[in-house]
């Protein structure tokens, strides 16, 4: 599955009700670490199909950032059924990023 770009517009549709776990990666154009996981990122998208990956770029969506805390990027977190049950924060490998899923 191709990685979904989260908006304030689609939150509540593609992650609030989704009933698949959604993993976020909170991220900006500016930020080296976020360059560094967003291919990790798309990679897990490709290969897991028993969850959703969005991507929700900070300057465009300040509010769901706002929302959910979020004060360094890349923030990764894991959402089911509407929370928010892991995250994590900083570049992490893919090994790390999976075993946020669970």
């Amino acid at each position: 599955m191709s990685v979904i770009t989260i908006t304030k517009d689609n939150f509540q549709k593609e992650v609030a009700e989704s009933e698949k776990p959604v993993l976020l990666d909170f991220w900006a154009s500016w930020c080296g670490p976020c360059r560094m996981v967003s291919p990790v990122v798309d990679d897990i998208a490709e290969e897991r199909g028993d969850i959703k990956v969005g991507k929700i770029n900070v300057d465009e969506q300040p509010e769901l950032a706002n929302g959910f805390g979020v004060m360094s990027i890349p923030t990764l977190m894991v959402m089911k059924d509407g929370k928010a049950v892991n995250q994590a924060v900083g570049a992490r490998p893919k090994e790390a990023i999976l075993a946020l899923l669970g």
